[in-house]
C-alpha cells in the first residue's frame, strides 16, 4: 500500500478488512492454502490475525503495521518474498531470487546486497542442502522471470552446498569461505549493473549478528555489496576486492567487533567511516539500528530523521530475519531495519526514536499529512502483541486539535 493510499480517508472497520484480506493473500501464497482465520485483539489496537497450517505463517494487520512470517527464519523470509512479489503479474515477478543456507550467518548476510535494484533478489533459505517447504511453494510462486544481465538466471545459490531446484535456470558460487563468497556477490554485483560499486559495506564476520543486522537493510538500500574482515585483519579476499572496487567510500557496521588494527588497516583501500553508534551515543542492537537509520554520508544512507517512511522491526535473538527482511529496503517504502530486544515490548531508545519522527497532521486535515508504516518480521515469539500495538501507537499520526463547533461560532471582536 503506498503512502498516498494511507493517506486517504477511509472508515476503522474497512481499513482493517483490507489490510486483512491482503494478510491472507500473503498467508495463503505462501502456505499453500489458509486453514483458519481467528480475529484476536492486540492490546491496545485493533488486531486481526491469519493462520496458515502448512507452512506455520501468521500474518497480522493493524492501523500502522504488518507483521510478515512465522516462527522461523525459513517462513520469514518466503512471507516477505511473497509480499514484496505477489508473482500474479509479470511487474510482481522478480528477475531471480538469492537463496542461501539459513545455518550459515555470513552466508545469508552477504545476500542482502542482491535485493538492490537493479536485480531487485528477494531470499529464500534453504535449510542445509534442500529448500524446505515454505521455500519452495514461495520460489513456485513467485516465478522468477530470469535476469537478463546474468543469462537468464532464476536463482542464485550461495554457498557450495545446496541443491539446485529442479526446473530452473540457476548460477551457483562455491567459495573456500565467507571473505571469497561476499568477494564473488560483489563482482555479480558489478556484472549486473555493469559498473563497480562505489561504496562497501565492512562487517566483522566473526563479530555479534546482532550489531551486523543493519547492515542487510542499507545493503539493500544502497547496492552497496557487504565485505568481511575478521579480529585477525582484512583477508586476503577482502582486500583484492577493495583494490578492484578503486579506493570506494567504505561504511563499517558493528566496528565494536573490528579492533583499532584492522581499522587501520582498510584505510589503505578507500576512505572508512562508521555508518553506525558513535562515542557517546547508544551501542546496543537497538540504539545502534537506529545510528544507521539515522546516518547519511552524501547520497550514501538512509538519514531518517523525520517522518513519512516505511520501517522494518524485527527480535535482536533472530539476526537471519534481517537478511530476509532486505527487500523490504530495496522496494515499496524502503524500511530502514529497527530491532527490540526484548519480544514484550518496545526498547525505551526506539520509542524516543520513534517519536522523533512521528508524523503530525498539519492543520489543514490529516489526510494532507505523511504517514508512517512498520514491517513487523515474525510472529509473537519474535515480536509479541503489546510490542506490535505499542508500535502502532507510536507510528500513528498526531492529529490536531479540531476547533469545536460552538467555539467556531463566536463572534471575532
Amino acid at each position: 500500500m503506498s503512502r498516498h493510499e494511507r493517506a486517504l480517508p477511509r472508515g476503522r472497520l474497512s481499513r482493517l478488512a483490507a489490510v486483512g484480506l491482503g494478510a491472507v493473500a500473503i498467508a495463503c501464497a505462501t502456505a499453500g492454502c489458509g486453514k483458519t482465520s481467528t480475529a484476536q485483539p492486540g492490546a491496545g489496537a485493533e488486531t486481526v490475525v491469519v493462520r496458515t497450517g502448512a507452512a506455520g505463517t501468521v500474518a497480522t494487520a493493524t492501523r500502522n503495521t504488518t507483521r510478515l512470517g512465522g516462527a522461523d527464519a525459513v517462513t520469514d523470509a518466503a512471507a516477505v518474498a511473497r509480499a514484496a512479489y505477489p508473482g500474479l503479474t509479470a511487474d510482481t515477478r522478480p528477475q531471480a531470487v538469492a537463496i542461501a543456507d539459513v545455518n550459515n550467518w555470513p552466508e545469508a548476510l552477504v545476500a542482502s546486497s542482491l535485493a538492490s535494484a537493479p536485480l531487485g533478489a528477494p531470499l529464500l533459505y534453504a535449510d542445509g542442502r534442500t529448500l524446505p517447504q515454505a521455500s519452495e511453494l514461495a520460489l513456485r510462486a513467485l516465478h522468477p522471470t530470469g535476469a537478463s544481465a546474468l543469462g537468464g538466471v532464476q536463482a542464485l545459490l550461495l554457498g557450495s552446498s545446496i541443491e539446485a531446484p529442479a526446473g530452473y535456470r540457476v548460477r551457483g558460487t562455491a567459495p573456500a569461505d565467507a571473505y571469497s563468497l561476499a568477494a564473488s556477490v560483489a563482482k555479480l554485483l558489478s556484472i549486473v549493473r555493469g559498473a563497480n560499486p562505489r561504496q562497501a559495506i565492512v562487517v566483522a564476520a566473526d563479530g555479534p549478528p546482532a550489531l551486523a543486522m543493519p547492515a542487510a537493510g542499507l545493503a539493500a538500500q544502497s547496492g552497496a555489496p557487504i565485505l568481511f574482515v575478521s579480529s585477525a585483519g582484512v583477508p586476503a579476499a577482502t582486500a583484492a576486492e577493495l583494490r578492484s572496487l578503486g579506493r570506494p567510500s567504505i561504511y563499517t557496521v558493528g566496528s565494536t567487533a573490528i579492533d583499532e588494527r584492522t581499522l587501520a588497516a582498510l584505510q589503505r583501500f578507500g576512505s572508512v567511516t562508521r555508518a553506525e553508534a558513535h562515542a557517546g551515543e547508544d551501542a546496543t542492537p537497538a540504539g545502534n539500528a537506529i545510528a544507521v537509520a539515522r546516518f547519511a554520508d552524501g547520497s550514501f544512507g538512509w538519514g531518517v530523521r523525520e517522518p513519512g517512511h516505511g520501517l522494518a522491526f524485527a527480535d535482536t535473538t533472530r539476526p537471519f530475519d534481517a537478511p530476509a527482511a532486505a527487500i523490504l529496503s530495496a522496494t515499496g517504502d524502503y524500511a530502514p531495519l529497527l530491532l527490540l530486544d526484548d519480544p514484550t515490548g518496545v526498547p525505551r531508545v526506539l520509542s524516543a526514536y520513534l517519536n522523533d519522527i512521528r508524523p503530525a497532521s498539519p492543520h489543514s486535515q490529516p489526510v494532507k499529512g505523511v504517514y508512517n508504516h512498520g514491517w513487523l518480521i515474525g510472529d509473537e515469539r519474535a515480536i509479541s502483541a503489546s510490542a506490535q500495538a505499542e508500535l502502532d501507537g507510536a507510528l500513528e499520526i498526531l492529529p490536531h486539535a479540531v476547533p469545536s463547533e460552538e467555539s467556531s461560532s463566536l463572534p471575532v471582536e
